[in-house]
């Protein structure tokens, strides 16, 4: 882990009312985050908690007043893992998202979990006691090499074997393929390899603002110059055309292989074994997730 400079901050409350999609709070126990995504949104944080450190290099370690009435939230969505892994490495010192689940405990709030590691397993005896859990993880490439390219989080196999196990535990799991990188993602291979042990995909394609642009832009002229055009085209000059066509033969690909498929939704329950719904999250300039619905 390359991740420097460690602190301890006190705050009032770890709970965020959420204007993420999915609705209801957004926790997230730490700041900063030391997988250090090259591609990460998040690293827009900065502007807010004042740090001018390089993402991926600090970490505020939040200690919060413990939650005193965990039925506050019941009927609520709880989304842990927002802006920052719940379950990065340091987590295993600091166990803050598991003193977070011990504080919860009773509330029939449904808990949603955004992570890239297996360090998830250790918590699956809290977990198992809430009447609605879900469990996600960024895959968007089979790819080791371009994987540890583009993060310092876990490998995709252990990804995947955790996956599976939380799976086979009987709590329901969300393949996020996110940032689907137009012609490296390979979609249809990501489905095919954990069509068996999750119950949702998730598809979202890779938004290129902000500082990170001109990074990953650059990783693309250097190591898939014959993509270049292809990126300057969708990035620079603004054409959808990609992404409608990918949008198109994912529908396509749903109906042939009998996958539920939904708009810009998250319904939520268990899946048929091998049939995972396939939710189209696109986020598009010009296209409406909806169609106008």
């Amino acid at each position: 882990m390359d991740t420097e400079i460690i602190r301890e901050i006190d705050v009032q409350s770890v709970m965020t009312k959420s204007s993420l999609p999915v609705g209801g709070y957004s926790v997230n126990p730490y700041v900063g985050c030391p997988h250090a995504c090259q591609y990460c949104y998040a690293s827009f944080m900065k502007r807010f908690t004042g740090h001018t450190e390089p993402w991926g290099t600090f970490l505020d370690v939040k200690h919060w007043k413990p939650i005193a009435d965990p039925h506050k939230y019941d009927g609520q969505r709880i989304v842990i893992g927002s802006v920052t892994d719940g379950y990065n490495p340091y987590e295993e010192t600091f166990c803050r998202t598991r003193t977070l689940l011990k504080e919860l405990r009773g509330t029939n709030a449904e808990i949603m979990i955004c992570t890239k590691s297996d360090l998830v397993l250790r918590d699956l005896d809290l977990l198992k006691a809430f009447p609605k859990v879900t469990i996600s993880w960024s895959v968007n490439t089979l790819d080791e090499q371009f994987r540890s390219d583009m993060d310092n989080a876990v490998s995709i196999e252990r990804r995947l074997r955790a996956m599976k196990q939380v799976y086979d535990s009987g709590i329901r799991t969300v393949c996020f393929v996110s940032p689907i990188f137009p012609e490296i993602t390979d979609v249809k291979a990501i489905i095919e390899e954990v069509k068996d042990y999750t119950d949702l995909i998730w598809l979202e394609n890779l938004n290129l603002r902000g500082e990170f642009k001109v990074r990953i832009m650059n990783y693309i002229c250097k190591n898939y110059p014959e993509l270049f055009p292809l990126y300057e085209e969708i990035y620079n000059k603004k054409q959808n055309d990609y992404w409608q066509t990918l949008e198109a033969n994912m529908a396509l690909y749903a109906q042939a292989n009998h996958l539920p498929y939904r708009i810009n939704d998250l319904p939520f329950g268990r899946s048929v074994k091998g049939r995972p719904v396939v939710v189209n999250y696109f986020y598009h300039e010009k296209i409406k997730l909806n169609n106008g619905k």
